[in-house]
């Protein structure tokens, strides 16, 4: 969501169906040994003293204007609904990367509390309606298309945070660090993820029926938009097809409104009378908001943001160590590789598989299983990877409060919300008339 371009001010040279499938398997999914990881936090913005209440739009202004003036190692952006978001830059090591955002975030914090505003870890504002702060002619655009489908897109871009983690595509070569397992296994064990740290169960105070009403926005806004592309072959293939065939949300101007048309693809845009050039293609790439995106890396978007001034640090190096440490990667394959027939057929976010994920959390004794057993392996794989006690602690502490016990963090708003245990579910599991599961 942070990915920004003001307007069209290149030189435009049409490309081809050709050349744009060229460029994608080659921008996309850039191979070699994982030596470098990110993560872009995201959070909510409320009043310090009273969260349930957003900050005005001026007092957000002059704040952003403050920090920007802060010598920090991250990029810090804001989201159009007003939400912060700090990414930073490719690191060598896991604590490396939690060094510099940790600090960060402490000189973030410190300003926004002497201004009277704090920051909260939700996946989705659990209390206001959607909105928008920022006016730009991209979200003007981006709103007036995602509008056409139902409200979620809204949600999406004005009420949603997340913890996303970044990682290297891998090895050209087979292997539990070759970039087609890597892409598959991302796709069956993002499902886990999105169940071990849903955060997001209610929406403007009451229960939606999700554990994690985030990742159940981001799936029904509009599936060809959200959703992966086809496992099960050449991953550049699938994916620049997948491009070529996602519509356009808008196309850029330097002047005026972005005009946002209907019904075209890019594959589309690229045989008309007046085709795309390469500046169009990068915009479109980053207008595409799969669970897991290929960007040269892996962009890791299925994951709530997290309770706790730390709590982000836990997906962080679970995450990191199933994927970039062999031994933990070989075994989250072969915990989830059970998964990949429950998911089926339809591409993630909407197969049963995620669904449930979202919907149920740990509470469904599939996905419990394999938390528990891919949560035993990072910890495993943590100090193989450098890793503090103290960042050890964080994640066990998380593994024995939530994992263990085939709870998530949503589990613990719901128990606060009803004043008893809800693990078993019960509540609608529609949200604002729509089903995914359908």
């Amino acid at each position: 969501m942070s990915d920004s371009v003001s307007g069209c001010t290149e030189p435009r040279s049409a490309v081809t169906d050709a050349e744009v499938e060229a460029l994608v398997r080659g921008i996309c999914f850039k191979t070699g040994p994982p030596r470098s990881l990110g993560v872009e936090v995201e959070w909510l913005v409320h009043e310090l003293r009273r969260p349930w209440l957003p900050v005005s739009p001026e007092r957000l202004r002059a704040a952003y204007a403050a920090l920007r003036s802060l010598p920090l190692s991250s990029a810090l952006t804001v989201e159009p609904g007003g939400q912060l978001e700090l990414s930073s830059a490719p690191a060598a090591s896991l604590m490396e990367c939690i060094g510099a955002v940790s600090a960060d975030l402490e000189a973030v914090r410190a300003l926004l509390c002497e201004a009277d505003i704090g920051l909260s870890g939700y996946g989705q504002d659990l209390w206001n309606p959607p909105r928008r702060f920022l006016r730009e002619p991209r979200y003007d655009a981006m709103e007036r298309y995602l509008d056409r489908t139902g409200p979620e897109g809204r949600f999406m871009m004005c009420s949603s945070a997340s913890v996303q983690v970044c990682l290297d595509a891998g090895y050209e070569e087979p292997g539990p660090l070759g970039h087609g397992r890597r892409w598959w296994l991302a796709h069956q064990l993002g499902a886990v993820l999105v169940a071990a740290f849903a955060h997001s169960p209610l929406s403007r105070g009451r229960p939606t029926g999700w554990r994690s009403t985030r990742q159940f926005v981001w799936a029904a806004m509009e599936p060809g938009r959200s959703s992966a592309a086809p496992l099960g072959g050449d991953p550049r293939v699938a994916w620049a097809r997948h491009v070529m065939d996602a519509p356009v949300m808008c196309v850029r101007a330097e002047t005026g409104p972005w005009r946002v048309p209907d019904g075209m693809s890019f594959r589309d845009w690229t045989r008309s009378a007046d085709p795309p050039g390469r500046g169009d293609l990068d915009y479109h790439l980053t207008t595409l908001f799969p669970p897991i995106r290929p960007r040269g890396h892996l962009e890791f978007r299925m994951i709530d943001a997290q309770p706790g001034d730390d709590g982000w640090i836990v997906p962080l190096a679970v995450t990191t160590a199933l994927f970039d440490d062999p031994q933990a990667a070989e075994t989250a394959y072969r915990t989830v590789k059970p998964l990949a027939e429950r998911a089926g057929s339809l591409p993630a976010p909407c197969n049963p598989l995620w669904v449930a994920a979202a919907r149920d959390g740990l509470s469904d004794p599939e996905l419990h299983e394999a938390a528990v057993a891919c949560f035993a392996a990072a910890a495993e794989a943590l100090p193989r990877l450098g890793a503090t006690a103290r960042v050890r602690r964080l994640v066990a502490e998380f593994t024995d409060r939530y994992v263990a016990r085939g709870r998530c963090p949503a589990d613990d708003l719901l128990l606060q919300f009803h004043g008893k245990d809800t693990r078993s579910g019960g509540e609608d599991t529609r949200f604002h008339g729509k089903d995914i599961r359908t």
